[in-house]
């Protein structure tokens, strides 16, 4: 079936509130892999562990299906392990040939967890695999159908050819326990995730579609606002590579294809936070860049997008799809409860003349919705 960008960027959002469905704080971790997929770009997570790095990788690929491939790398993890073991047949003919079938090559997503355990032969073959999508090893040559490896490591390493393997992956997320005040919602939501099948709501036709457009993406519009931000990073100390500041123009096109869009905008220069390496450099970033990111939204990457700001504007989308979600269900049993919370975050967040338009008009149907709430209650 064939998609327009607009529908397959829907079924992608669909796909990542069906794999997030009971994982509280890690809905930016699968819009990330969803924009690594997209922009044909790899995503590395660094954390401790037990914060459902994996959880989040293995539903987010059960949603979008095809080919899966997952492994827990060791110090003595022999290649054979992830690409195949070698096929005697042809070893008999005297052919060295890798027999793929299951493994790492023949991966449409992959999810390498402690991938710096690797020994330097698997690092060494992962690096075709991830830059080229080519696996080579003996007389074996194939091309691999891989559209975005995850890998998960406790933190970053510190031997320099490790750093440089980590480099690889463009974009880099950071994440922490749950905090105190959502212990509630994640035991409440990790009792639902337990019981819950994931079931596929894209398909990997829908990426293929959105693939295509990322390369006719517009840049010209954003290059100088995307320069300038560089320029402010160094001028902070925080230093990419000129590799990963090409390459961070991959992630910003990736992102305005998902917004429906064919030209980049300065709202969508987001990404290039994500592609600095370091936790530190991060945060860092953040401040430096709050005037370039006090414009970033987007109307299907929530959580990532509030998560790389942290300023008002980018909390509309999500709010406007929580308060749509409540109002077509304005009699259920915690509508007035949940409806004040809402309230009183985008009171929080903005004042009355400052609201964006779409938020009014849901605050009013909320105010609306709890005031009749009230009313059939003292009737009653």
């Amino acid at each position: 079936m064939t998609y327009s960008i607009q529908e397959a960027a829907t079924r992608l959002r669909e796909a990542i509130r069906e794999a997030t469905e009971g994982l509280i704080g890690r809905e930016h971790l699968a819009e990330l892999m969803i924009l690594g997929a997209v922009s044909q770009e790899h995503l590395l997570v660094v954390g401790p562990p037990g914060t459902a790095k994996s959880a989040v990788v293995r539903r987010v690929a059960q949603s979008l299906g095809g080919n899966y491939f997952e492994y827990l790398l060791g110090r003595f993890t022999e290649p054979s392990e992830i690409f195949g073991p070698v096929n005697l047949n042809k070893l008999r003919e005297g052919q060295v040939e890798t027999d793929v079938s299951g493994m790492l090559p023949e991966a449409e997503i992959a999810f390498l967890d402690e991938v710096f355990l690797g020994s330097t032969a698997i690092l060494n073959t992962l690096l075709g695999v991830l830059n080229e999508r080519q696996f080579r090893r003996g007389h074996t040559r194939i091309r691999c159908p891989l559209r975005v490896c995850v890998g998960a490591a406790n933190g970053l390493p510190e031997d320099e050819g490790l750093a440089a393997f980590a480099d690889r992956f463009l974009l880099h997320v950071f994440v922490e326990p749950v905090p105190d005040p959502q212990l509630e919602d994640l035991l409440a939501g990790g009792w639902q995730a337990g019981r819950k099948t994931v079931a596929p709501r894209a398909e990997l036709s829908s990426l293929d579609v959105l693939n295509r457009a990322v390369p006719l993406v517009d840049m010209t519009t954003v290059r100088g606002d995307l320069a300038h931000a560089i320029r402010q990073l160094r001028q902070a100390d925080i230093q990419l590579s000129d590799r990963r500041i090409v390459k961070a123009q991959q992630l910003v096109a990736g992102a305005t294809v998902l917004a429906g869009r064919s030209v980049a905008e300065r709202a969508d220069l987001w990404p290039l936070l994500y592609a600095i390496p370091t936790l530190a450099g991060q945060q860092g970033a953040r401040e430096c860049l709050r005037e370039l990111l006090a414009d970033a939204q987007h109307p299907l990457l929530h959580a990532v997008v509030e998560e790389a700001a942290q300023q008002p504007r980018s909390r509309v989308a999500r709010l406007v799809e929580s308060a749509d979600a409540l109002l077509q269900a304005p009699r259920a049993e915690n509508f007035r409860s949940s409806a004040e919370a809402l309230l009183r975050e985008i009171d929080a967040n903005f004042a009355a003349d400052k609201l964006p338009v779409d938020l009014a008009k849901r605050r009013a149907a909320l105010v609306a919705g709890v005031g009749e709430v009230l009313g059939a209650a003292s009737r009653a």
